[in-house]
């Protein structure tokens, strides 16, 4: 009624499996309680498949913790139920204006928000949520350095005192994951400032 072509994704790995790179949206409208997963691991799954189209979070979840949450997740906005129509369209339209250029994609590299898993062809690895948030926000950036206290922020979005011991140990057995998928892309450490996807 507004003039824009919607795409409806029913689940988030529906969302995953249709709303990619390829799929030319300009704005994704994700709720957070969706049937088979978290809109925020969706959100971060799209984004480490290089897809970043600005993402409207539009939820009943309205406390603090959650909103901050959602944004660490790579969210753009957020709007707690119950709305308005016209607020939410406004907001559509200045994400639309704001668009940032597209950073090239993680070359095969799919993170699965439903199973928690990496996948690279046929092969596939199960991560834990918290390898899982780590890496998508690396991923969602490569060939750029993902700060320490960025990574730890994803890892952790409800907060925790994380020492350089554990992030360290949690990325050295995501590399292992990596290789077992044999992924085209290898997660450095920038040693003293963070890690980079190249």
């Amino acid at each position: 009624m507004h003039g824009h072509d919607v795409v409806i994704a029913r689940s988030g790995a529906e969302a995953v499996r249709n709303l990619g790179v390829a799929s030319g949206c300009e704005v994704l409208v994700v709720d957070i309680g969706l049937p088979d997963s978290d809109g925020r691991d969706v959100c971060q799954a799209l984004r480490a498949g290089g897809q970043h189209a600005p993402v409207l979070f539009l939820t009943a979840l309205d406390a603090v913790h959650d909103r901050v949450a959602g944004f660490r997740a790579g969210g753009d906005d957020y709007v707690a139920k119950p709305f308005a129509l016209a607020e939410v369209l406004v907001r559509i339209e200045a994400l639309v204006r704001r668009s940032r250029p597209l950073p090239e994609a993680t070359s095969g590299l799919h993170l699965d928000p439903d199973r928690f898993a990496v996948r690279h062809g046929e092969r596939s690895c199960a991560l834990t949520p918290t390898e899982f948030r780590v890496l998508a926000a690396i991923a969602a950036e490569p060939g750029t350095v993902v700060r320490r206290r960025a990574a730890v922020a994803a890892g952790w979005p409800d907060g925790a005192a994380v020492s350089e011991n554990t992030i360290d140990s949690y990325v050295r057995r995501i590399r292992v994951k990596l290789e077992a998928v044999g992924s085209p892309v290898a997660l450095e450490t920038v040693r003293g400032v963070g890690f980079v996807i190249r």
